[in-house]
């Protein structure tokens, strides 16, 4: 956290709109880009300049479904249970304020719930030039390739930070048609000096609500020092009333995201061909091939190769894995040197040890696989431990399900499983033996013993010969 100045300061999040132009069940701000819902990526901006005991979430569209989703982040909430504008938003603050008899702070940074590519470097930018100008309001601006359309900032003089007034397009007069900077509904206040003037505030608009834009032009009017400082890019205060919106924000997200992983020394093959979430961090010397997905809280390491079509999601991947074309990993655990796929399925809670193969059409669930162990083709490995140096035979399968509990099933270190064996659990076979291929193995296997779970073979001589002489005679009609 960025603890300079901000001694007095809290921040609100106003999250509390429909989103109607979506025309979406969910809430605006729930809605996802970059792995994680909006209003998650701007608490998560916000929480670097305050502890989030200093964030207040206004919510009402919804109200409780949000202050669900994002009620582990620590934020507090304050209710909008009637939409009426951002002033309005602001007026339910102030009356929590009043009503829980908190200490107000000093000053009051003001951030959209649907604007997540905010930066923190941005929010730091406005505290320290409101700080700096001691103004009553700082307001975050921006300057897209056509400003038509946006309430526009019209500064005092081009160059200097003081602001006369925000006007929105049809109110501009014919010299301000060509102001340059948009409003981005980003602000920091004295909070004092902005409470004073929200019951002031009236709904004499088109569409009937307290604006906050207000606030700046009775600032100016009792002399107070209202100023404006520039966001470095349009993208950065966007936000997304459809849709099609949305997905101009993920891409842009998913962008950046893959510009700071290569900026850090991983390679990506075509980045535009690959979905990775904004919390995703991988190592320096890693490669990602096209078409990949690394989703949530994935953690890939160093000197790793993810080709092409994989998708990892919330899972830990140590160095040097290799994990070939094809597999689906989600919440699970792939120590250094694992070589993994193609076409593998690692479901949750399996940890893949050190060295380890799971190869083609393995899959794998709530699995521990110790140390260059393998399971390289065609088997089913669910709800169990195995050891050090075993190997799993082509088509093994762990039979963990009896149709009402899952049960067990314990391999110890150096074990061959022969392809094609069943393993009913609960069964344990112990460490140095040998289960023959073809096996259903239904008892525990002491350690260094062969166990044979298949009926004798029988080989009826001159069988086939007869079977097709009658065979023959049938087609005959004989």
């Amino acid at each position: 956290m960025d603890n300079m100045d901000t001694k007095g300061f809290a921040i609100a999040i106003m999250a509390a709109g429909k989103g109607t132009r979506l025309k979406s069940k969910r809430p605006k701000v729930l809605h996802e880009i970059g792995g994680q819902a909006l209003l998650l990526h701007v608490i998560a901006a916000a929480k670097t300049l305050v502890p989030a005991e200093h964030i207040y979430c206004i919510i009402g569209h919804e109200a409780d479904r949000v202050r669900t989703a994002v009620a582990p982040t620590g934020v507090q909430f304050v209710l909008q249970a009637e939409q009426r504008g951002t002033g309005h938003a602001l007026q339910m603050l102030k009356a929590d304020f009043a009503l829980t008899g908190a200490s107000l702070p000093e000053h009051l940074l003001v951030l959209s719930g649907d604007v997540p590519l905010i930066r923190p470097e941005t929010l730091a930018a406005i505290r320290d030039l409101h700080l700096a100008e001691r103004a009553a309001m700082t307001i975050l601006t921006a300057v897209p390739a056509d400003p038509t359309g946006y309430g526009r900032v019209i500064r005092v003089t081009p160059d200097g930070p003081e602001v006369t007034a925000i006007v929105e397009q049809k109110s501009l007069l014919p010299n301000q048609l060509k102001a340059p900077e948009i409003n981005s509904g980003i602000y920091c206040f004295e909070t004092s000096k902005l409470f004073a003037k929200l019951d002031a505030l009236d709904t004499n608009n088109a569409h009937g609500e307290f604006y906050l834009t207000d606030v700046a032009a009775m600032l100016v009017a009792d002399g107070e020092r209202v100023v404006a400082v520039k966001a470095d890019s349009i993208d950065e205060v966007l936000g997304a009333n459809t849709i099609a919106e949305m997905m101009h924000l993920d891409a842009a997200m998913r962008l950046a995201t893959a510009r700071r992983l290569m900026a850090s020394g991983v390679t990506i093959f075509r980045p535009e061909t690959c979905i990775i979430d904004a919390q995703v961090t991988v190592e320096p010397d890693t490669v990602i091939e096209p078409y990949v997905q690394l989703l949530g809280a994935t953690r890939i390491g160093s000197d790793c190769r993810i080709r092409s079509y994989s998708v990892i999601q919330n899972t830990t991947i140590g160095d040097n894995v290799t994990i070939r074309n094809g597999c689906i990993i989600d919440s699970a655990t792939i120590a250094s040197s694992a070589l993994i796929g193609p076409y593998t399925h690692v479901r949750p809670d399996s940890n893949i040890g050190e060295n380890c193969h799971v190869g083609n059409f393995v899959e794998t669930k709530k699995v521990t696989l110790g140390k260059g162990s393998k399971a390289n083709h065609l088997s089913y490995l669910g709800d169990a431990v195995i050891g050090t140096g075993t190997n799993i035979g082509a088509g093994a399968i762990t039979c963990n399900y009896d149709g009402v509990n899952k049960h067990l099933t314990t391999i110890g270190d150096n074990v061959f499983i022969g392809s094609d064996s069943t393993l009913v659990a609960p069964i344990t076979v112990e460490s140095g033996s040998y289960v023959a291929a073809g096996s259903c193995i239904t008892e525990d296997v002491p350690s260094g013993a062969l166990a044979l779970g298949r009926a004798r073979q029988a080989n009826k001589l001159g069988w086939a010969a007869a079977h097709k002489a009658i065979q023959e005679r049938s087609r005959k009609g004989c």
